[in-house]
């Protein structure tokens, strides 16, 4: 309970802050701005409100009107406050080393060295009054070129800066009415859950577009304008990140493995941006970033939809622990190994987005409104059309015969219409290997390229496998096609299986297309135990009679081979398997049925996600 209370505390400290911020006096106000922009106020505005339209922890914001008529809005920056931030982050640095020296698993080390870095930047107007026009050009100047019927289409207000100093910032006067001021919004008639989404692709845009984005998305720093199509305003630009290109990529990459359940694809996104984890249960992880970008809840279900939430990961998190006290006996240890400080504003962002859907009552699917801009930044760094193009679309490696030259002229063709994404061939003739090729990239939204060893994780892998073992033992004269399965396995002569034979195995009429569904559903790790497997193959029952019906064995079809072949040869699986197959093609070390002898969990986790 630790780390729930130390963020309400924190929170309802910040709550207690924000009430208790006064504004500045008229003449420390004039002071600040004759002294930041180099003129008395008189000489500069015709006309100065001297009642702030709001007052932060920062600065406070005067409306204003140039004397060329030009309405405006002063924001100018509280006396002494900068002294006052930089203790207080110094003091939060303290705090945080100190809760990291007593619990080592609560380390936020990442997260104050991301603040202390961003905070002191917040306090140069200068830098405000730039990020405000990148920002604007990039999202106005795109937005007025792009087809409004499009996905990815960003169509937002940003006022235009007329004048910079360190402590003060004149920008363009927009009327509009505070997001949280709901009866206005409702009187006006707008959309609430456009608006939202107007807001949340805005923000796709300058995080997976642009790489450059606001990382203070709070209610107080919009507006929605008072004229039809009643456009969110966007404001305040002090505090924002700009991310590599790098970065920017893998982003999107972990954003779109969420959308698409890859599992490979997110812990490759997870390396991409320095986040390394200790924890070596991936499903953990995909649950985790799916938590990060789940559909928004109006207020009144966030709390349900919280302690739903709550029990899950307790649940999940109970199975994790389990796991990795069985195989690795160390379960209570930090996760986390390295957090990227890019991550920390990213996911501030997202929840800061969250709010403002809960705020407004919208649900928000975050997964179908940022996708289109996630999978532009990929696409764009796909170089799956520039490798087709040449020769770096197919791996540099030996040709071995004039076969694979044809090979991969094809694959070159292929890769050009965009028929294939990534591919291996391996051709074995007469015990030599003929064609060894890899082409391609690694997947739709990893540019990486296919090389001879990179990993995939590819169904029903083994069934050529053993299939072709069983073959192979009736080309040896061990068994024939004809025989009777239970003659060969005498276990398997149970519950209406005694007419089964080897053909029915292979052809997929055993009718035992559904023996292992009850395996999975009493505990899927069952299916890891070979011998245990074997057993519920052999006693399980037809759901019809064999050679009758002809249905796809995709469970079972490995153990009843892998049950033949021991029963038939007296021998191990992986012993057939090696004088059959491994030691002719002298591939020793690279094809196992199982896990090989000595291998970790980490690294078997990596290969199977």
């Amino acid at each position: 309970m630790f780390f729930p209370m130390l963020i309400y505390s924190c929170s309802s400290s910040y709550r207690t802050l924000f009430h208790l911020v006064h504004y500045q006096s008229d003449w420390q106000v004039y002071q600040t701005i004759e002294k930041e922009l180099g003129k008395p106020k008189s000489e500069i505005f015709t006309d100065f409100d001297e009642t702030p339209l709001a007052t932060a922890s920062i600065a406070q914001v005067h409306r204003s009107r140039l004397k060329d008529g030009r309405d405006v809005v002063v924001k100018v920056q509280h006396k002494g406050i900068k002294d006052v931030i930089l203790q207080d982050l110094k003091n939060a640095r303290t705090i945080v080393e100190w809760i990291a020296w007593a619990e080592p698993q609560f380390d936020f080390s990442p997260v104050i060295d991301e603040w202390c870095n961003e905070a002191p930047r917040e306090l140069d107007f200068n830098i405000e009054a730039e990020n405000t026009r990148k920002v604007a050009r990039n999202l106005n100047y795109r937005s007025r070129q792009s087809d409004s019927s499009t996905a990815n289409y960003v169509d937002v207000l940003i006022p235009e800066v007329i004048q910079s100093a360190e402590k003060v910032l004149v920008l363009e006067y927009m009327d509009g009415v505070r997001l949280n001021d709901k009866a206005a919004l409702e009187a006006l008639g707008v959309d609430k859950q456009g608006l939202v989404e107007s807001i949340t692709r805005a923000y796709a845009h300058q995080i997976y577009i642009d790489g450059f984005f606001n990382g203070d998305p709070h209610p107080g720093n919009f507006l929605v304008s008072k004229e039809p199509p009643f456009r969110p305003v966007l404001l305040d630009f002090g505090l924002t990140k700009s991310i590599s290109s790098n970065m920017k990529q893998a982003l999107a990459k972990m954003f779109l493995a969420s959308a698409e359940k890859d599992y490979a694809a997110l812990l490759s996104a997870f390396t991409e941006m320095g986040l390394r984890l200790r924890l070596d249960v991936p499903e953990e992880s995909m649950s985790a970033i799916n938590m990060l970008f789940r559909q928004s809840t109006p207020a009144k279900e966030s709390l349900e939809n919280m302690k739903t939430l709550n029990k899950e990961r307790e649940s999940n998190m109970k199975s994790v622990k389990e796991k990795m006290q069985k195989y690795e006996k160390s379960a209570h240890r930090n996760p986390v190994d390295a957090f990227p400080s890019d991550a920390v504003i990213f996911m501030r962002v997202l929840n800061l987005l969250r709010g403002l859907s809960s705020l407004l009552d919208v649900h928000i699917v975050y997964l179908d409104i940022m996708r289109p801009f996630a999978e532009s930044t990929l696409m764009a760094g796909n170089v799956r059309n520039e490798l087709a193009e040449n020769s770096g679309w197919i791996f540099d490696s030996p040709v071995h015969s004039q076969v694979e030259t044809k090979l991969r002229h094809l694959l070159l063709e292929l890769g050009r219409q965009q028929y294939i994404t990534g591919i291996q061939v391996c051709a074995y003739k007469d015990g030599k290997v003929i064609i060894d090729t890899a082409a391609g990239i690694l997947g739709k939204y990893d540019p990486r390229p296919v090389q001879p060893d990179s990993l995939f994780s590819v169904f029903s892998a083994t069934k050529g496998v053993t299939a072709g073992l069983v073959h192979w033992m009736v080309d040896k004269g061990k068994f024939s096609l004809a025989d009777i399965v239970a003659n060969l396995w005498p276990d398997f002569a149970v519950n209406g299986k005694e007419t089964c034979k080897v053909s029915h195995v292979l052809n997929h009429t055993a009718g035992l297309h559904n023996a292992m569904l009850d395996v999975i559903k009493e505990d899927p790790y069952l299916m890891c135990n070979w011998e245990e497997s074997l057993k519920r193959v052999a006693t399980a029952k037809p759901e019809s009679a064999p050679g009758s019906e002809q249905k796809y064995h995709s469970l079972s079809f490995g153990w009843l081979c892998g049950g033949l072949i021991e029963q038939a040869s007296g021998k191990k699986f992986q012993e057939i398997l090696e004088e059959a197959f491994i030691r002719p093609l002298d591939i020793n070390g690279e094809l196992y049925i199982g896990i090989p002898p000595g291998t970790q969990l980490s690294f078997l986790f990596s290969i199977l996600w």
